[in-house]
């Protein structure tokens, strides 16, 4: 039997453990660091198919790692498993209707189909070494809150991935491709301002307002936008405007930012920028200023050998066999959950995307059944992902697998009533089958490895410096 066909048949045999572990998740729902179910869901599961499973890793409670086999190279698999606040939603209904229960968060990211993609890749890659154990290592990492407090961050931080020779992942999407492109850096930081308290009529004298001093340090970063590079990004929330009566002076105020770039040197430099500008404001008002680094996350660097390798078994494999059941809920989706403008956005981007000539099909059929070719020109994406700090201590590579309608964006209703579908499903096992005979060539092809991490040292120099200080603990109890 060739590796497709071995990889292909050890995922149908535990289809249905993928599939039931994938829906469990999808109704649990945890936010991120409280995924206690879901990661007591996967210990027992791991632990029942045979995997070594160390839990708390990291210094986070719903961390693990699960090996299996010994030596020399060593594999990782990236699971992920975290919701999302106030995405509650049927599975597999077109109209906004909250699932049953007072849990009000979903998986509009479909990380329950990640972390059980990287489950069915890890059960692949663990019969194949049954045969032989001493050939190498796979580890399937647990890693929580990869939306709000980056847990690989902190892993790759405390020393969790150290000793893995190459990483591989995916993630939900609406297309089937090789990630080729980079992501944004950020840190998530909260500046305070404590000012006095006095009567806005008869004493302001004796007043010095935090609110004005948080609204000055946003006309100064508003200023400040003009004089960095246009590829960064700063925005930014109010937390606490100091009360609600317009008669007193606010004596406290706080501010939420985010600063992104390409890069996780372009964000440390704008960041001291806007510590500048939240002390100039403190300074023009008389009041104190404090900061705190909330998160921070690195820019994701593709591998091109691991990437080139990922693209051939992804073309090897194929994508996702889906039924005329399949299509005919994408058109529901499709058509029932967009406003006429937004469809006709939507028509136009798969206009660009196959062409005219082929618009009535893709309306007809909206589920991508196709592998993109690999390209390396794109620019990078405008989001971030804890991903990026796995990516400069190891040589990682990731894809994209259509579990949802052509055109659905993620952190939405509608990408998280996808979640439990058949459409979901298979794109998930077709994934697992790609990573696990990804997995297989790389304990196969050692030079593959050699050429990942040469073109790893090279981009980073073999250097990480973590956006979050040692000192920061994971904030396990927000």
């Amino acid at each position: 039997m060739d590796r497709k066909q071995f990889v292909i048949q050890a995922v149908e045999e535990k289809r249905d453990l993928i599939v039931k572990v994938s829906d469990q998740i999808f109704d649990y729902a945890e936010i991120g660091f409280h995924e206690f179910r879901t990661a007591k869901l996967y210990e027992e599961t791991l632990k029942n198919e045979g995997f070594r499973v160390e839990m708390g890793v990291g210094g986070m409670p719903t961390a693990f790692k699960a090996s299996f086999g010994a030596g020399k190279p060593v594999i990782g698999l990236l699971a992920e498993y975290d919701a999302l606040p106030e995405l509650s939603q049927k599975g597999g209904c077109a109209e906004r209707t909250p699932a049953d229960g007072a849990n009000p968060d979903g998986h509009g990211c479909g990380h329950n189909l990640l972390g059980a993609g990287a489950f069915a890749a890890a059960l692949a890659m663990k019969k194949y070494l049954e045969e032989d154990p001493e050939k190498g290592t796979v580890i399937l990492f647990g890693c929580p809150s990869e939306e709000k407090g980056n847990g690989k961050t902190i892993m790759a931080r405390d020393g969790v991935f150290d000793g893995v020779d190459a990483a591989l992942t995916w993630h939900p999407m609406d297309v089937n491709k090789a990630w080729t492109v980079s992501s944004l850096a950020n840190v998530s930081v909260f500046f305070r301002f404590k000012g006095v308290t006095a009567h806005a009529a008869a004493s302001p004298e004796q007043g010095r307002s935090a609110l004005d001093a948080a609204e000055l340090m946003s006309v100064g970063v508003n200023y400040l936008r003009e004089h960095i590079i246009p590829e960064a990004r700063i925005h930014y929330a109010y937390r606490d405007v100091g009360g609600i009566a317009p008669n007193v002076v606010q004596g406290h105020s706080c501010v939420h930012y985010f600063v992104r770039a390409p890069k996780s040197w372009q964000v440390q430099e704008i960041y001291k920028r806007v510590i500048d500008v939240a002390e100039g404001a403190a300074k023009m008002t008389g009041t104190e200023m404090t900061y705190e680094l909330y998160a921070g996350l690195s820019d994701y660097i593709p591998n091109r050998a691991l990437t080139k390798l990922v693209h051939e078994c992804m073309v090897e494999i194929g994508p996702a066999d889906y039924s005329e059941e399949d299509f005919a809920l994408a058109r529901k989706f499709l058509t029932e959950t967009s406003t006429a403008e937004e469809l006709e956005a939507k028509k136009a981007k798969f206009r660009k995307m196959f062409g005219a000539e082929r618009l009535e099909d893709i309306l007809e059929h909206p589920l991508h059944t196709e592998i993109e070719p690999l390209d390396w020109n794109g620019a990078p994406m405008a989001g971030s992902t804890d991903v990026g700090d796995a990516s400069y201590v190891m040589p990682t590579a990731q894809l994209t697998m259509a579990t949802a309608t052509l055109g659905t964006a993620s952190h939405t209703w509608q990408m998280t009533a996808h979640g439990n579908t058949e459409i979901a499903h298979k794109a998930m096992l077709a994934a697992g089958e790609i990573m696990a005979l990804s997995g297989i060539r790389l304990l196969e092809e050692p030079d593959v490895l050699k050429k990942a991490r040469e073109e790893w040292l090279e981009e980073t120099g073999g250097v990480y410096e973590c956006p979050i200080p040692k000192e920061i603990k994971p904030r396990l109890d927000e």
